[in-house]
């Protein structure tokens, strides 16, 4: 019992610190096929609550020749477990771990001077299917389902211990434990989960019984690659073009000019963020500048991003980063009129995403100009 809820206290305290630092961490998420693959291991603590069969313990007080019985139960305590995972893809993974389910007490007495006291602990591993459903690209739902072998040891006290029981008993079984719970990634490597899980179990007279644990877990995967920065695309810049006239001639009219340039959206913001960071306003500057001596008619800035999170989501992303691209032409001296905006959100992709390559294109914030130029013949 001491052991256990040491454990827990100190699973408990290791969460809150580690979490509140990785809460602060800059990270992106751009190794999904390391992620959906990757060993982890996880280690959390809670709550556990038992259900004491109340009546088989009486009917057997009972039946010693009592002619009533009262019992009181202690059905709470703090268990924890320990365990190893490997994902199998983005929804399946397999665990197997330790769990120790705390001790619960009992105390029941029947006229004249009857007693009959006990306590049981219960521990054990597991090995558990988990399916996890992404809602976005830190929130996941997941259940599991598994098998649960668990060894309980009792030690019984009072003067009716002879006729029941002995002093001390030891069960080992089988059985089967189920749990739902949700889950918060504070990087690709790091989450913290929040679950609830039933354990069946037998206790050593017999009892078969439900234990529940309510546990704060964290979760660590093992082998992260290190990040690298997405490349910059810049439109090149145009050709100087070189006329030599023998003689003054009129100046040509104004030639209709459409130009679109696409930038990654990760050179333009930071991960899930829609202010444009200082290298993105350096290649907005080194557009603006090419567009030098064009009439501008009409911009148009289309935002777009890849699968991953729901599709209203990223809708919403999408028009936030194409307006936060308008807002910051506008305040370069761009005409406010001109410029409109849209968000495809992940529509229309430009690659697949079923690779970390295909997602980095299809991130992305295009932008259309049309407009005259003078062009000299």
């Amino acid at each position: 019992m001491t052991y256990a809820k040491k454990m827990g206290t100190f699973t408990a305290v290791a969460i809150a610190l580690l979490a509140s630092q990785a809460a602060s961490a800059d990270d992106q998420f751009i190794n999904p096929e390391w992620a959906n693959s990757a060993w982890y291991m996880g280690a959390g603590a809670g709550i556990t609550k038992a259900n004491i069969d109340e009546q088989r313990i009486l009917s057997a007080m009972l039946s010693t020749g009592a002619p009533s019985a009262a019992i009181t139960v202690d059905e709470k305590d703090r268990g924890f477990k320990v365990y190893l995972g490997k994902q199998l893809n983005r929804n399946f993974a397999i665990e197997g771990g330790f769990y120790d389910l705390g001790e619960f007490s009992f105390a029941s007495t029947a006229p004249p001077a009857q007693v009959f006291n006990g306590k049981a602990a219960f521990r054990g591993v597991n090995l558990d299917l988990v399916a996890m459903l992404p809602l976005s690209q830190r929130f996941s739902v997941f259940g599991r389902v598994g098998a649960a072998y668990t060894q309980s040891k009792a030690e019984f006290t009072g003067n009716r211990l002879n006729a029941l029981t002995g002093p001390r008993t030891s069960e080992k079984s089988f059985g089967p434990k189920v749990g739902l719970g949700l889950e918060f990634k504070f990087t690709e490597a790091l989450a913290l989960r929040a679950e609830v899980e039933r354990y069946r179990v037998k206790d050593s007279i017999g009892n078969r019984g439900d234990v529940d644990l309510a546990s704060l877990n964290l979760v660590y995967k093992f082998g992260r690659p290190h990040a690298r920065p997405a490349p910059v695309y810049v439109a090149p810049a145009p050709e100087p073009v070189v006329v030599v006239e023998p003689a003054p001639a009129p100046a040509p009219a104004p030639v209709p000019v459409s130009e679109k340039v696409s930038f990654a959206a990760e050179a333009l913001f930071d991960f899930d963020k829609s202010v444009v960071k200082p290298e993105g306003q350096s290649a907005l500057d080194n557009l603006l500048t090419q567009l030098q001596g064009m009439d501008t008619e009409v911009m148009v800035t289309v935002g777009h991003t890849d699968s991953v999170g729901s599709d209203a989501y990223n809708q919403k992303l999408s028009l936030r980063r194409a307006e936060a691209v308008k807002a910051y032409l506008v305040s370069k001296g761009v005409d406010a009129s001109r410029v409109y905006t849209e968000g495809k959100g992940e529509s229309q992709p430009v690659a697949s995403n079923d690779t970390a390559e295909g997602r980095a294109k299809n991130r992305r914030v295009t932008v259309e100009v049309v407009g005259t130029r003078t062009v000299m013949k």
